[in-house]
């Protein structure tokens, strides 16, 4: 399958819980996975056990220490901002091509390889690259998650469009149950799928903590991967 992106269409909409899913799925079936989230804010080094990057080294079958959280999420910054704005607040710097760099290294590695990205597709990583164009760059497959909170179908709709101004391969889009109240699962996948297609959307339950994801579900969303 080789590397695909994994971005959203903004904060806490599902992306590690997808990716989680995902990775978990694929390692059940015997196959050759990796996942990384390079830049990642909000991080609290004195609670790393439940961070993202612990959700996916989790789902990898390993353990969570700093080396480990260091080798798939290289940036990491405290203050829950945009990552240009965190970086700012501790009197530091994103450095785009290194970023890049990092993640074509790690793309093209055996099996599938799951970059996910950080906040949504138009949010800063610094002060004139956003997580657009580190898509842009990388050329790269797209799985787009997109939650299913009241407002999720124009957001879903309006990325799918960016998207495709740059003329991303959309693999496909997981609409994510949200954890808030919303709208029917069902039917905001149906809308999105209406006017998003032929591109593909699944509806994934959100499952209670420790709870994992239909395989049936899961199956078919690997389907897009292909």
């Amino acid at each position: 399958m080789g590397g695909i992106f994994v971005s959203g269409t903004g904060t806490d909409v599902g992306k590690t819980y997808v990716t989680a899913a995902m990775v978990h799925h694929l390692r059940n079936a015997g196959k050759n996975v990796d996942a990384y989230k390079p830049v990642i804010s909000g991080f609290d080094p004195k609670n790393s056990d439940s961070s993202d990057p612990a959700v996916l080294l989790s789902a990898l079958g390993r353990t969570t220490t700093d080396d480990e959280i260091g080798r798939i999420a290289p940036w990491r910054f405290v203050p829950p901002l945009s990552p240009d704005l965190a970086a700012k607040a501790e009197g530091r710097a994103i450095d785009f091509n290194e970023v890049v760099e990092f993640s074509r290294r790690v793309a093209y590695g055996r099996g599938t390889i799951f970059i996910e990205g950080v906040g949504g597709i138009m949010v800063p990583l610094d002060q004139s690259h956003t997580v657009l164009d580190w898509m842009s760059a990388l050329r790269i497959p797209v799985l787009l998650v997109a939650g299913s909170y009241l407002g999720t179908i124009s957001h879903t709709l309006t990325a799918l469009h960016v998207l495709a101004q740059r003329n991303l391969d959309i693999v496909g889009v997981v609409v994510s149950e949200s954890t808030v109240p919303g709208a029917n699962l069902d039917d905001t996948v149906e809308t999105v799928a209406r006017f998003a297609s032929p591109i593909d959307v699944i509806g994934l339950p959100r499952l209670p903590l420790n709870e994992l994801a239909s395989d049936a579900v899961l199956s078919r969303i690997e389907r897009l991967l292909m």
